[in-house]
């Protein structure tokens, strides 16, 4: 009988523990931003209208986009605002089905588009661009902004979003560098 007693009692300490540290983990994430943002930028040595040209076709994406590069992707129209492309990526034996929509794009600022996987939080992308202070080269700026709501788990992920996400879009922006650099030479 005195067995048993102990043996609820435990329970009922580890029980009341997971859930004092299930709220403690709740208000910390209340300390954490609701919304995530990475940024990178760089220099083209390309008109802006050779980088608009690249960024405006979703089709040219495979070549530079980390998320796009190597998939089967499905068009609706390729350029410009309404422009979008569906695909499927398989992630430990799960299909995830991923969609990019371009929802504004000016030729002398820059692209705006939405970014869908299922299962995740929707991205907000930019890619502001501008002439760079010797008028030969683009300025480019590569921004992904996630809002995060209030869950723990997902703001805990914002708050590695920067880590996890940052290096990708250096590298996208490496090779969309070496291809318009390619094209004006």
């Amino acid at each position: 009988m005195r067995l048993l007693f102990n043996l609820m009692r435990f329970i009922k300490l580890f029980l009341l523990s997971v859930f004092f540290f299930a709220v403690l983990l709740f208000l910390l994430s209340l300390l954490l931003p609701s919304r995530a943002i990475v940024e990178r930028s760089g220099v083209i040595d390309a008109p802006v209208a050779t980088v608009y040209s690249q960024v405006n076709d979703l089709k040219g994406w495979q070549a530079w986009n980390p998320w796009m590069a190597g998939q089967k992707i499905n068009y609706a129209a390729t350029a410009g605002q309404g422009a979008y492309g569906t695909w499927t990526v398989t992630q430990a034996e799960k299909r995830i089905a991923s969609k990019v929509t371009i929802t504004n794009s000016e030729p002398d600022k820059g692209v705006y588009y939405n970014m869908d996987f299922e299962g995740m939080k929707s991205v907000k992308g930019t890619f502001n661009f501008k002439p760079s202070s010797d008028g030969k080269g683009t300025v480019i700026m590569w921004r992904l902004e996630t809002q995060l709501g209030y869950l723990p788990w997902w703001k805990f992920r914002g708050f590695l979003a920067d880590r996890l996400t940052g290096p990708q879009l250096e590298d996208g922006l490496t090779k969309l560098k070496s291809i318009c650099e390619g094209e004006v030479k």
